[in-house]
């Protein structure tokens, strides 16, 4: 399957709508979105985004990061894509997802301690599923921000080390766009849309390939 990843809108509808513009005619499965569809706002800018998106007509999954507004997850939950805490099966793949961030200094609408994070993963997951989140695992180049500091999950990096899904993909630390594995597991932050990042991804024959992309 080839997904088109994005994450970190943060309300920028018209990043969504170059992206839109962008993909038009390209051969995808679907589009992912790891969360922080708004910024620090509700359904009404998440629907905007959404909407811009659906010009794709193509199956979509959703995460909230810990910046999107309480009801985020309702309209996920009410528009079929949500993927918070549960597993989905697409196209034969299984993709689980764990939305908002671990625990941070900035007290967030959406923080998880790794415990809830870990135990979420453990509970949905099957051998061979992709992992859709917010948070990135602890320790990689897709959780360092500018101080050179490590600041995601401790938990999803253990899941990770014993369970070795195939693919992790992430966001969350906007500086933090990479490509890097965890044993077996590769792990991408596409990177965040709001300044035109994203990525393609392609799963094949439990091979994955990635490219980094730019509007």
């Amino acid at each position: 399957m080839r997904f088109v990843v994005v994450s970190d809108v943060h309300g920028n509808v018209g990043k969504a709508e170059r992206l839109v513009e962008r993909l038009m005619g390209e051969e995808f499965d679907a589009l992912l979105i790891a969360g922080d569809i708004t910024h620090f706002r509700g359904r009404e800018s998440a629907e905007k985004v959404l909407n811009a998106f659906e010009e794709l007509g193509k199956p979509m999954l959703a995460i909230m990061g810990n910046c999107d507004g309480r009801d985020v997850l309702d309209l996920l939950e009410e528009r079929g894509i949500s993927v918070h805490d549960r597993r989905v099966e697409l196209g034969g793949v299984g993709i689980v997802g764990f939305g908002g961030s671990n625990i941070t200094p900035f007290s967030t609408i959406w923080e998880f301690d790794d415990g809830a994070i870990l135990e979420s993963l453990s509970r949905n997951y099957r051998d061979g599923d992709v992992l859709l989140l917010h948070t990135p695992p602890y320790g990689t180049k897709a959780d360092r921000i500018y101080s050179g500091r490590h600041v995601g999950s401790k938990g999803v990096r253990d899941f990770i080390k014993e369970r070795q899904p195939p693919l992790v993909l992430c966001g969350h630390i906007h500086e933090a766009r990479a490509v890097d594995s965890i044993g077996k597991t590769v792990v991408v932050n596409p990177g965040p849309l709001f300044r035109g990042y994203y990525a393609t991804v392609e799963l094949k024959g439990g091979k994955v390939s990635v490219s980094l992309e730019r509007l």
